[in-house]
């Protein structure tokens, strides 16, 4: 929680329905009167992403995943700021593990000190989560002008064990969605999950 602001995550590999549920979350709350919003993933507007993914010059290297990670970081407490729940599109600790796949050497390479450091702090953060719901389902990849994703095509599989052995090495606990739902089921799905939490936002 961040200043009395309940946050959400939706974790889970790329292309597995995240920012899709993100949005049909926060629709649904906003709907029944709580003050939500979404808080999308910064790496769409990144520059360092736009000018290795759009112009092809350079490649995914040091400074690119310390922004990225400052940035998923910052959106998350700014927008936290004006509202009473924000539902986070994944949680710092998926840009970590990206960066841990993406960079050269993994734990004993010239990044590790760096990552490592950043790995202490997402286990310090953790806690800020209140909920974070974990999409289990990999959805087609190949989506027509779409960049972005064309340069994580192969990673998908890697990234989701990636992603979820980080989120434990940190202590963040998932709640799995069960696979094969469909957008308004998911939803259904957290909002119950939520409730038996104890975290329903039209309650609080």
């Amino acid at each position: 929680m961040l200043r009395n602001c309940l946050v959400i995550a939706v974790e889970g590999t790329h292309a597995s329905g995240k920012t899709t549920l993100t949005h049909a979350l926060a629709a649904y709350y906003r709907e029944r009167g709580v003050h939500v919003t979404a808080v999308p993933e910064p790496a769409r507007n990144s520059p360092f992403i736009e000018e290795i993914v759009v112009h092809g010059k350079g490649s995914f290297d040091l400074e690119t995943e310390v922004d990225l990670f400052a940035a998923q970081l910052s959106s998350q407490l700014r927008t936290a700021r004006g509202h009473t729940m924000v539902i986070a599109d994944k949680t710092i600790a998926n840009v970590l593990a990206y960066a841990w796949l993406v960079l050269p050497g993994g734990p004993d390479g010239p990044h590790g000190p760096v990552l490592q450091a950043i790995e202490t702090f997402c286990r310090a953060w953790s806690y800020v989560y209140d909920a974070v719901f974990y999409c289990c389902d990999r959805f087609d990849q190949q989506q027509v002008g779409d960049p972005y994703r064309s340069q994580v095509l192969d990673m998908q599989p890697a990234a989701d064990r990636v992603v979820r052995s980080t989120c434990a090495s940190v202590g963040q606990r998932v709640y799995d969605i069960p696979p094969n739902m469909s957008t308004s089921q998911r939803v259904d799905w957290i909002a119950e999950q939520l409730t038996a939490l104890g975290l329903d936002p039209t309650t609080r």
